[in-house]
């Protein structure tokens, strides 16, 4: 019996899911047959359990009226959180994002941008009127405070989010029946179970499973967080291809089973429908990824990561002419002389 108790205690714990993969997945399923249908039906009721308004924002205040993912350029930033079991019990505080990255959509060329922001970037954080790490943002103030700071660290709207358990992607990976990724050196990292060096990987081009995928994605013993991040974006690319394999449609059913209510998210079912498009053109969505450079520094004996001023305008930019949009103040003096 104790070990019936500690199997489900365990699967239970897995069932939680990192869900870059959501968006792709779904883009598949919104299609025609029975099977789809079946799908379709399933993936509908996973997001209205998941759906989670930002409190007092229907939009961004950077956007003069609503979007739609159907017909406008959108943005959505993927927050991934670690509170997992473990650092609850060790008592590590309020819960921190672990991964941050965002994704712009350009709804007429059909392409998708993809920045990694390093966890310690020394950053603004609006709600508590201070420069900090910005992976301090969601412990003061969940998901409004970190899509505040990265709206005003890249002065772009910050439509949309999606939260989830960092950690969590295994069961995702397992179902699609791993991923082909090209491991660019030998290491040895903790499990999801924080079981020390339990994974071995060995450099080269392999099939990973879910623990492997996520100790390469954990891992900053053998470089740093910007190599980190780029990844994690690596890994998200290499999850939406498989994803993208239409003999991953059979095994969509066990993935949406595994989501269940452990993600959040402000997109509704309707919006999601519009992320098809991207995966129906050509054969796949053409996505770019973007780095943020910087140094290392230590301010008042803390270690951040100070990021290059002439890179974040670089990218401002080049997200700003991929979501077309100007400065707030612009837009406002334009929408109002429409009027």
């Amino acid at each position: 019996m104790q070990n019936r108790r500690a199997y489900m205690k365990k699967k239970k714990k897995r069932k939680k899911i990192w869900t870059f993969v959501l968006l792709p997945l779904l883009l598949l399923i919104i299609g025609g047959g029975a099977y789809a249908t079946f799908l379709f039906n399933k993936a509908q009721s996973v997001i209205q359990q998941s759906f989670e308004q930002i409190d007092g924002r229907e939009k961004s205040e950077k956007r003069i009226k609503e979007v739609d993912p159907n017909s406008d350029n959108i943005s959505v930033l993927f927050i991934g959180v670690d509170d997992s079991n473990i650092r609850q019990k060790k008592g590590m505080g309020a819960v921190r994002s672990d991964a941050l990255i965002l994704a712009t959509f350009n709804v007429k060329d059909k392409t998708v941008k993809l920045l990694s922001i390093p966890r310690d970037s020394y950053v603004y954080i609006p709600i508590e009127k201070k420069y900090d790490k910005i992976t301090h943002a969601h412990a003061y103030g969940g998901v409004k405070a970190t899509v505040e700071t990265v709206e005003e660290l890249l002065d772009i709207p910050v439509d949309y989010y999606v939260k989830m358990n960092f950690e969590a992607f295994v069961d995702v990976v397992d179902e699609l029946g791993g991923i082909e990724f090209d491991v660019p050196y030998e290491l040895r990292e903790m499990d999801s179970h924080d079981r020390k060096n339990a994974i071995h990987l060995k450099p080269g081009l392999q099939t990973l499973n879910g623990e492997e995928a996520l100790a390469l994605a954990r891992t900053r013993k053998y470089d740093n967080d910007i190599e980190r991040g780029k990844r994690q974006q690596e890994l998200m690319k290499a999850i939406f291809k498989k994803a993208m394999n239409v003999k991953s449609l059979t095994k969509f059913d066990d993935v949406m089973e595994a989501v269940g209510k452990n993600m959040t998210t402000n997109l509704t079912f309707e919006e999601m429908k519009g992320f098809f498009a991207y995966a129906t053109k050509g054969t796949g969505a053409n996505i770019e990824t973007l780095h943020l450079k910087g140094e290392d520094a230590r301010i008042s004996g803390v270690y951040y990561y100070r990021l290059d001023e002439a890179t974040v305008d670089e990218i401002k930019q080049t997200l700003k002419t991929h979501l077309d949009v100007s400065s707030y103040q612009a837009r406002t003096e334009q929408f109002a002389q429409e009027q």
